[in-house]
């Protein structure tokens, strides 16, 4: 059974024992087609809403000016993201500033968790790349039917929602209804189908690109399949066209093989049966006790071993297991040792 993990406003969501491609460019912008990340026509070929090869004249950051910015370069990026969910961040950033102290490293990719209703958070995100980080938004439609979101019932708070990211015009990462397929979740199997699923997901998808906002990293993120080894994967992806990454949810626990392919290996090589988009371990940890210095051990070096991993984000909650570094001084060490590693960090503002 999965464990109680999240919160929003006092709810709880569950985690698991294991939890855009660019659409093509609303128009000519100032005279130029700016264009972002992913092949035009997607590489499932389902969809006319993917970007292209040609990279987009990069506005200023944050303007507002007409043209969206790039998200190319972050896409696949030479070295690795070291993210992390940490309390009250990015909208406040003590708690991220408190973590690279603990670490010896600064997170580059800052990951918080958001209902279906609430509004954007554009003052945590200039927070984040202030400090050279990413931000990474769980979007988790508590109260709201997919086929609800799908059929455009929701529409005008996700114009609204659209338009405010494009405005903004810093880089995004959006996670829309995670561990769909475990059956703990609201959106999970027991109340949505694949179709479902997929049909909210692409009109989320269509929504940002009609109102512009092509400033998003799509994240589409299943739960490890662990304990959920029937449920099948592919009839939940929305597309190439619609998605830039595969953000996988997994823990590291007890009594469970501990290393990274028996924790990772089997979900990775389902998705890879229907698509190369690369892979970030959107959201991870370890149990604490005497083997999570060995999972973080592991941990790294799986990550840093696949050139297809593109990072990882480290959940340092206290919700029903103790997730957090502090809480292992030895595991602490460990993972400072290994953070100091050149592969992973960069500044997200200098990609390249």
């Amino acid at each position: 059974m999965p464990l109680t993990k999240r919160f929003r406003n006092g709810r709880t969501a569950r985690l698991h024992s294991g939890g855009t491609a660019r659409a093509a460019l609303a128009g000519v912008l100032v005279g130029v087609l700016a264009l972002s990340g992913c092949s035009l026509l997607g590489d499932s070929g389902d969809s006319p809403s993917s970007g292209g090869a040609t990279a987009a004249p990069q506005a200023t950051a944050g303007t507002g000016q007409d043209v969206p910015y790039d998200v190319t370069p972050l896409l696949k990026p030479a070295r690795k993201y070291f993210g992390a969910a940490v309390p009250g961040a990015p909208h406040s950033m003590k708690s991220v500033d408190a973590y690279t102290r603990m670490t010896g490293k600064q997170p580059n990719l800052v990951e918080y968790y958001a209902g279906w209703g609430d509004g954007f958070d554009a003052t945590g995100v200039r927070n984040a790349w202030a400090e050279g980080a990413l931000t990474l938004m769980s979007w988790e439609p508590f109260d709201t039917p997919l086929a609800d979101i799908a059929a455009g019932k929701s529409d005008a708070y996700l114009k609204k929602y659209a338009t405010a990211v494009r405005t903004l015009n810093l880089p995004v990462v959006i996670d829309f209804a995670d561990e769909f397929n475990g059956h703990w979740e609201k959106w999970g199997t027991k109340d949505v189908t694949p179709a479902q699923y997929v049909a909210a997901w692409r009109h989320i998808h269509q929504t940002f690109v009609d109102e512009g906002a092509t400033n998003v990293i799509w994240a589409w993120s299943p739960n490890i399949v662990n304990p959920v080894p029937d449920v099948k994967l592919k009839p939940y992806y929305p597309g190439d066209a619609y998605v830039d990454w595969v953000g996988l949810i997994g823990y590291f626990t007890a009594g469970e093989d501990n290393s990274f392919d028996s924790v990772f290996g089997t979900t990775r090589d389902r998705v890879r049966t229907f698509t190369e988009k690369p892979i970030l371990l959107l959201e991870t940890g370890a149990m604490p006790g005497e083997r999570r210095r060995a999972d973080i051990r592991n941990l790294f070096a799986g990550v840093a071993a696949d050139d297809d991993m593109l990072g990882f984000v480290w959940f340092n909650h206290k919700k029903r297991a103790d997730w957090r570094l502090e809480a292992s001084p030895l595991a602490l060490k460990e993972f400072r040792r290994l953070a100091a590693d050149d592969r992973f960090g960069f500044d997200v503002r200098k990609p390249s």
